[in-house]
This record gives structure tokens, C-alpha cells and sequence, in this order.
């Protein structure tokens, strides 16, 4: 990072890699969004933060004129004194008390830097006993290095920070290994167990997996000036378990401050396994109602196919009678036959009603930002991603307009494709990424989630979509043919292609306007 800013470096000017540019993807991703304000209200979005255009902090300066003050505040009287004994008796009685004002100036002024310098001790002592007394994890992180790249990066017309990152995975990680933590207090000591604060101090990367998502969130925030920051994120301890915690931290306004930034931290892991408990009992009750559902319909429906079918069997067979006399009654067959037509309608409606309690449900109709849908199924498929350790990485065009649909169904069907791609990709030996990008088609918003697992067999790929084909061990085959559905009613498209590095890519096109199939 030092050399240049890898592939393509500054010169690309906020270019993505594919040569269209990026512009800010908007809010913060986290589960935990701050209330501040960014840029203070600034009317171009694309505005440099305050911290970029504040002056550093000039110390020698300082110095200089301090010292030049003190040596004036001493020398002047001297050399007036000198004057005064090479002039005579009279001018000598008065540079002596000159000479002792100064004396007694200097001695002031001495005084008034040793009472400075108690006053500075006695303040930093205090802060020392808050931070180390404090009863909340804090730590002192120096993010300088962070704040030279995001200012070079912005300086040079790169507007989206987490699209540029996004094709540079590789820099986003060694930006992180950059970013040193040089204090913790005590309480993080006693919260996670950790012997001594070594377990700590040192670059971030170490503490942060691959499959943290929050990291670039934070670029993004200085990027666009924000105030303040939180994000929920999970770290290693010491002992090599993972910790889920919650960041809080006020953000730099000047650069010199962000080589002392000081970050509180909440453990949050026994909440998050208590949600996931949750969870699992709704699940758990969501099967067995289901399973009581499934029952009782079944019970209903094979009351009300059964009895259209009897009545079909009976006219058959009294049909079959009728045409085996010797004389056969055309009369009576024909009217055996009308009623196997008519009960075969009503068999016909049945399973109709069915397929309607079953199938897609009525559309609640709004205008939907796919962007932050997949944001928001990121977020939803969260846990899946986590346990098959998979990184998420999203990019989108500029300026995209949104589709008119209904947002749960569509969330539904990204963080299904989320979950399998999380899945396929669960014995990678290499690197785990699932790549969603967001561009415009004519008429429509394209959203593709890729992978880097195996890919889907070509003797596969044609029923792939189909209900209860399923690759998974104990899959119900299920998922795709529901997300199928759920998309033709919105009058898009879903289908499967091969990702550009290997592996599957499953695109989504869902139309501007929502064209329902009839």
C-alpha cells in the first residue's frame, strides 16, 4: 500500500476494474446503525470530509515562538541593564530594576510551565484511571496509515471506498494489518480472559477473520466524514475462540487524531447466542406447525379429490357395463361420461384452490432499492455465511433506479442463493469469497450472487430449478424452485450461469416496472 495503491493505483480515479464508475453505495452496513449525521450537512455527496481539508498540526513552529518569547522575556532586560551600566550611575539604578523585572518575569514564567506541566500530568493520570477503571472494553488504536490511504484515495476522485476495496480484497487486508492497537485497559483483560495486553497490542488483521465484513464499513465512514461509527463485528481471542462485539467510536475531525483513536467494545456474544437459540425454537415450531398444516390440508384435500374420484369410477365402470350389452345404451353412457367430465373438473378444481393456498402470495407492490436489499440479505444470512466461512463482497453501478416489488420476497430469494453459494463453497480449501454485483439492464436491475465453490454439473443445470431436486444430503429441493416462482411474479427472470473464476453465478433480473405473468 506504501507503493502505490496496487493494481491500478490512484490513476484510475474511482474506476472499477470493469471501466464504469463507482459512486457510494450510502449507508453504513451494520446491524447497529449510528444516528449522526455525516459530513455535517455537506450538500454534495461527493464532498471531502472536514478532516481532510483541516491543516496539520505544526510543532516546531510552536516551539519556536515559545522559545522566542522566553528568551526575549529574559534577554531584553539583561541587555537593557548593560546599556544602563555602560551609560552611568544614574541610568544603571534604573536597568537594575528592569533586571529585576525581568528576574522576576522569568521566575513567573517559570512557575506557570511548572504549573502547565502538573496540570498536564494530573490530567493524563485522570484519563489513564477512566480508561483502565472504566467497566466497558476500550482500546487505543493508531489508524494513521488508514487515514493517509482513504485521503489519497478520495483526493484522487475515488467516491466509492467499498467498491474499490471490493476488487481489491487483498489491500483491503493488508489496510487492516496496518491499523495498530496500542493500549486495551484492564476490563478487556478481565472480559475475554486474555493474560497480559500483548494478547492485544499489535496490528489489527490479527484479531479480525476473513470473514469479517465490517472492517471496510469503517473506510467508508471516513471516507464520507462521518461522526460518529458503530458496527457490530466479531474478533479472535486470545484462546482462539470468536467473540461477537459491538464498536463504538467517535470518528477523527482533525488528521493528527487519527493516530490516538480511542474505541470502546462490547462483548454481545452471549446475546447473539441467545438470538440463534431463538431463532432455532422458531424453527423448531415453524416445522411442527408446518407438519400440522401439511397434515390437516392433506386430510382436507384427499376428503375433496376422493369423492370427485369415486363418482368418476362408478360412471366409468357403469359406462363399461352399458357398452358391453348387446345392445348398448349410448343414451346412458353418454350421460355416465358428461358426469366423469364434470367430476374430473371439480378433481381439477380442487387441486387448483390447493395450488393457490400454497403458491406465491399476493405482491405488496413498492419501489425497491436492490442495492440495499443485498445488503439487507447479507445481513439476514449472516450466521449461514459465518459458519461456512465466507467473505461477501458487493459492488453496484451508480445511480440505479429502483424495481417495483415486493422487498421480502426478493430478500428471501438473495439470501437463499446467499446460503447455497455459503454452502457449495463449505470444502474450499481456498478462499471462500461470494461476489454480489448490482448493475443496471435496460428496463430492469440485474443482481448476480457468484461463488467460488465447484460449480453445478452441466447433467445438473436443467432441473436444477425444479421442486424437490435437490444436490444437498436431506434437502427438500425446494429453494430454487420457490425463488423461480417468487421472481416470475414479479415478471423477471432467474437462471444460472458459470462465474468468471469458477463456480456458479445465479443472476436475478427483476423488471423496473413489475410486469405480473398472467
Amino acid at each position: 500500500m506504501s507503493q502505490g495503491l496496487g493494481q491500478g493505483g490512484l490513476g484510475q480515479g474511482g474506476l472499477g476494474q470493469d471501466g464504469f464508475r463507482r459512486e457510494s453505495l450510502g449507508q453504513v452496513f451494520s446491524r447497529w446503525p449510528s444516528l449522526a449525521s455525516a459530513n455535517d450537512g455537506s450538500p454534495a455527496a461527493d464532498a471531502l470530509p472536514a478532516w481532510m481539508l483541516s491543516a496539520p498540526r505544526r510543532r516546531w513552529p510552536d516551539l519556536v515562538e515559545d522559545g522566542t518569547k522566553a528568551v526575549l522575556a529574559v534577554l531584553v532586560p539583561v541587555l537593557l541593564v548593560g546599556w544602563g551600566l555602560a551609560a552611568g550611575p544614574p541610568a544603571s539604578v534604573a536597568m537594575a530594576g528592569l533586571l529585576v523585572a525581568g528576574v522576576l518575569v522569568a521566575l513567573l514564567g517559570t512557575l506557570h510551565v511548572a504549573r502547565l506541566r502538573r496540570a498536564l500530568r494530573a490530567s493524563e493520570a485522570q484519563f489513564s484511571a477512566i480508561f483502565e477503571r472504566a467497566g466497558i472494553s476500550m482500546w487505543r488504536e493508531d489508524w494513521s496509515a488508514v487515514g493517509e490511504t482513504i485521503a489519497a484515495l478520495r483526493l484522487a476522485g475515488v467516491t466509492d471506498i467499498e467498491g474499490y476495496f471490493a476488487a481489491r480484497p487483498s489491500e483491503l487486508r493488508e489496510l487492516c494489518g496496518r491499523v495498530l492497537i496500542k493500549d486495551v485497559n484492564a476490563f478487556t483483560l478481565e472480559e475475554t480472559g486474555a493474560p497480559d495486553k500483548a494478547a492485544f497490542v499489535g496490528p489489527l488483521d490479527r484479531l479480525l477473520p476473513e470473514t469479517d465484513q465490517t472492517f471496510v464499513q469503517w473506510l467508508v465512514a471516513l471516507g464520507r466524514g462521518d461522526r460518529f461509527f458503530r458496527s457490530e463485528a466479531h474478533i479472535v481471542r486470545a484462546d482462539g475462540q470468536q467473540s461477537d462485539v459491538l464498536f463504538t467510536a467517535m470518528l477523527p475531525r482533525e488528521r493528527a487524531e487519527f493516530c490516538d483513536l480511542l474505541i470502546t467494545s462490547l462483548d454481545i456474544t452471549a446475546y447473539k447466542q441467545a438470538q440463534a437459540r431463538l431463532a432455532a425454537a422458531e424453527g423448531d415450531l415453524a416445522r411442527a406447525a408446518r407438519s400440522i398444516t401439511v397434515g390437516a390440508v392433506s386430510a382436507s384435500i384427499a376428503h375433496e379429490v376422493n369423492t370427485p374420484l369415486a363418482a368418476i369410477a362408478a360412471n366409468a365402470q357403469a359406462s363399461l357395463r352399458w357398452l358391453k350389452r348387446p345392445d348398448p345404451d349410448l343414451a346412458e353412457v353418454t350421460a355416465a361420461l358428461e358426469d366423469v367430465v364434470s367430476e374430473a373438473r371439480r378433481a381439477r378444481d380442487v387441486v387448483a384452490r390447493t395450488r393457490s393456498l400454497f403458491g406465491t402470495a399476493s405482491l405488496a407492490l413498492a419501489p425497491v432499492d436492490l442495492v440495499e436489499a443485498a445488503r439487507e440479505a447479507t445481513l439476514l444470512a449472516e450466521r449461514d455465511l459465518r459458519a461456512n466461512g465466507a467473505t461477501v463482497l458487493i459492488t453496484a453501478d451508480p445511480d440505479l433506479p429502483p424495481v417495483t416489488g415486493d422487498l421480502v420476497q426478493i430478500e428471501q430469494v438473495l439470501v437463499n442463493l446467499l446460503v447455497n453459494a455459503a454452502q457449495a463453497m463449505a470444502g474450499s480449501s481456498g478462499r471462500r469469497d461470494v461476489a454480489i454485483t448490482v448493475r443496471g439492464d435496460p428496463g430492469a436491475v440485474r443482481v448476480t450472487v457468484s461463488d467460488t465453490g465447484p460449480g453445478v454439473p452441466p447433467e445438473q443445470r436443467a432441473r436444477i430449478f425444479e421442486p424437490f431436486h435437490s444436490t444437498k444430503p436431506g434437502g427438500m429441493g425446494m429453494g430454487l424452485a420457490i425463488c423461480r416462482s417468487c421472481i416470475d411474479a414479479h415478471g423477471g427472470d432467474l437462471w444460472l450461469d458459470d462465474a468468471p473464476g469458477g463456480g456458479a453465478a445465479f443472476h436475478v433480473r427483476v423488471p423496473t416496472a413489475c410486469r405480473s405473468p398472467a
